[in-house]
């Protein structure tokens, strides 16, 4: 314990505060896995918000749209839409707000735990504002639904902040080392992949109640409640029984919110991750957004065959962690990610131009799934990984610990990337989201392409 004691005392700077009144523990893995129970939470609570405000608002049209019609379908200004302006001014709105929480979070003295107390503060507000995004006021297209969702999702993007930014902040915090770091990212991106195909299942759990009587939108109404209730209570687990205080590396920071950015963004290394994770959650968000036209525009089956999708994409790339973790020991981060770039353009090229293959189309989307294992599994295992080694050697070279800004200009960035997502894909399929003319749903296809191609540029300027 000494020896541990003299080492931490070498790595700081002199006349540095000490982390914490007594040297942390090391959590063990019950801890963290208790810890990644709040990643499945927030992942399912975002999904719907995330992933499905154009399905549900701008739905595909296979003869008749799936849901009726509740904001002006056509174009604004020439080439945006009404829901794309909503969910990017939402997610431009969050992005503002993330620095704000960050700095909040990091200067926050609580003998409950600095990051917890906002975790158990937004937890319920978020799944609350998540909910009632889809359920707008009236039952056809008018202003107050417009309104309306104006409200909410600023109101939802507020409190998503509240919770997430602090929640990832303990990412660092929690681990050690970074093989610790390693680890963590690891298990929350296990938790975020459950999330992610569980909150896919809305497609197929929207058709259960369809068959139980109810109308399309409520069905999908229903589908919402039950999913947000399940995410809240995965939420909640760690901002109640996660003992920050005891395992989380922390220091007290009092450091400004300008300070604190130029620390952050005067790293010219994270400068380079920063704008490949742009590319990266642009290309992502198009899959996410895309995965029910693809399915039932370009491949021609039910949209219950998304869930499949994604079941089978989440089942192949838990298989994948283990070998990726062997991996990146033998190769590093940087040659990971930079192949996983790669294989995922490769992947939208064959979506692209799928209609064109002379295979049966449920072969291909098995084929794209478990394809899509590879890169989903290193996305999301590196990325938060990389943070914290950025937090650690910031730590090491200046003696500030700023974890929460780290993770809090990484999440305005993932926001950046998703914001232009959804003000992006809705314009493309102006150009065609039909059965008979699926030209805009090829589009994003190719658009996401581009951006796999500009964020393995960027990474590779990247210097593990």
């Amino acid at each position: 314990m000494i020896n541990k004691i003299i080492q931490m005392a070498k790595r700081l700077p002199q006349n540095s505060p000490p982390l914490q009144s007594l040297l942390p523990l090391r959590p063990g893995l019950d801890t963290l896995i208790l810890y990644a129970m709040g990643q499945l939470g927030w992942s399912l609570a975002s999904f719907a918000v995330g992933n499905l405000l154009v399905y549900f608002y701008m739905p595909p049209e296979q003869g008749t749209p799936i849901f009726p019609s509740f904001l002006f379908q056509g174009a604004v200004l020439g080439v945006l839409t009404l829901i794309g302006i909503l969910s990017a001014g939402g997610r431009v709105l969050d992005g503002i707000v993330d620095p704000l929480v960050a700095n909040w979070s990091d200067r926050k003295q609580s003998s409950f735990g600095k990051r917890r107390w906002f975790m158990l503060l937004g937890a319920v507000p978020f799944a609350l504002f998540a909910t009632l995004v889809f359920f707008p006021l009236d039952a056809s297209e008018s202003a107050a639904n417009f309104l309306w969702l104006a409200i909410v999702i600023a109101l939802y993007y507020f409190f998503f902040a509240l919770y997430v930014i602090p929640y990832n902040a303990l990412m660092a915090e929690l681990g050690h080392t970074p093989a610790d770091r390693l680890l963590i990212s690891t298990l929350v991106s296990v938790t975020w992949a459950l999330g992610f195909v569980l909150g896919n299942s809305a497609y197929a759990l929207q058709g259960v109640f369809e068959e139980m009587g109810q109308t399309p939108v409520r069905a999908f109404q229903s589908t919402v409640l039950l999913l947000h209730a399940i995410a809240l209570i995965f939420m909640l687990i760690p901002a109640i029984f996660l003992n920050e205080n005891r395992y989380a590396r922390q220091a007290p920071s009092e450091h400004g919110l300008r300070q604190a950015l130029t620390a952050v963004f005067g790293n010219r290394n994270f400068r380079w991750f920063l704008v490949s994770f742009l590319l990266y959650w642009l290309a992502l968000t198009f899959i996410q957004l895309g995965v029910g036209f693809y399915t039932t525009l370009l491949l021609g089956l039910d949209k219950s065959m998304a869930f499949t999708f994604s079941l089978i994409s989440f089942l192949a790339s838990f298989l994948l962690y283990f070998p990726i973790n062997l991996l990146v020991k033998k190769w590093g981060k940087r040659r990971a990610m930079l192949t996983a770039y790669l294989v995922f353009g490769a992947i939208f090229v064959v979506v692209a131009f799928v209609k064109s293959i002379p295979l049966p189309k449920e072969w291909l989307l098995y084929g794209l799934a478990v394809a899509a294992a590879g890169p989903l599994a290193t996305f999301g295992i590196l990325p938060n990984a990389i943070i914290g080694d950025e937090v650690e050697r910031e730590e090491r070279e200046s003696g500030k610990r700023l974890a929460g800004m780290f993770f809090g200009v990484s999440a305005f960035t993932m926001k950046v990337g998703i914001s232009l997502a959804n003000l992006i894909f809705p314009s493309l399929l102006l150009f065609g989201k039909s059965s008979e003319n699926p030209l805009g749903v090829q589009y994003t296809a190719l658009a996401a392409l581009v951006f796999c191609l500009a964020g393995w540029w960027a990474f590779g300027k990247y210097r593990e």
